[in-house]
């Protein structure tokens, strides 16, 4: 079965099969620990026009707010089939779907400019998308979390520009952030 090349881009052109069906957009497998919820990151272009053609990736911790990384060596439970890593690309409606556990909080490195500290539970988000070329890196919360307050990142984000990174639940439960690459809308992208 041959698999073939997506329209040739900035970024690309993607080997479909390898780049996107090689990552599920589902992270939590059955008996992982931890709220299970559903995620849609939504990509707008600059002038707010759905971008069908982009691609997600999420990372983060677990619901023990453990990452699956040989760096994170602290005494929190992992999950096992628990990566923290998923890929999605974006269908004619400019939406990626991810299924996954609510993140528990990580700290803060210390020595940091704004100190030790834990961080609110975020899942980190990379965009590749027609026309980016390097890959934008943001960070999606969850609305209604009382720890937004104290995070340490959300701190250094002006104020007006903060609901840019806070994901919304709907009615049917589930977790949508839209993430706009530029124009009056435009999310917070960090430097990485």
């Amino acid at each position: 079965m041959s698999h073939a090349l997506t329209p040739s881009q900035t970024i690309g052109p993607f080997y479909f099969h390898t780049l996107v069906s090689s990552y599920r957009a589902d992270l939590a497998p059955p008996g992982t620990a931890g709220e299970r919820i559903e995620l849609v990151l939504s990509l707008f272009d600059t002038q707010g026009a759905l971008v069908p053609d982009g691609l997600f990736e999420i990372w983060q911790a677990n619901s023990h707010g453990r990452y699956n990384h040989p760096d994170d060596r602290r005494n929190l439970p992992l999950d096992a089939g628990f990566e923290g890593f998923g890929r999605a690309s974006t269908d004619a409606r400019g939406e990626s779907h991810f299924t996954t556990v609510r993140p528990g909080r990580v700290p803060w490195p210390h020595g940091g400019r704004e100190g030790g500290g834990m961080q609110a539970a975020h899942v980190s988000v990379s965009i590749f998308a027609r026309g980016v070329l390097n890959r934008l890196a943001t960070r999606l919360y969850f609305d209604g979390d009382p720890a937004l307050g104290d995070d340490p990142v959300l701190k250094l984000v002006e104020p007006a520009r903060r609901p840019t990174l806070i994901a919304k639940r709907d009615a049917a439960g589930v977790w949508r952030l839209p993430i706009h690459l530029g124009g009056p809308n435009e999310t917070v992208f960090f430097d990485v």
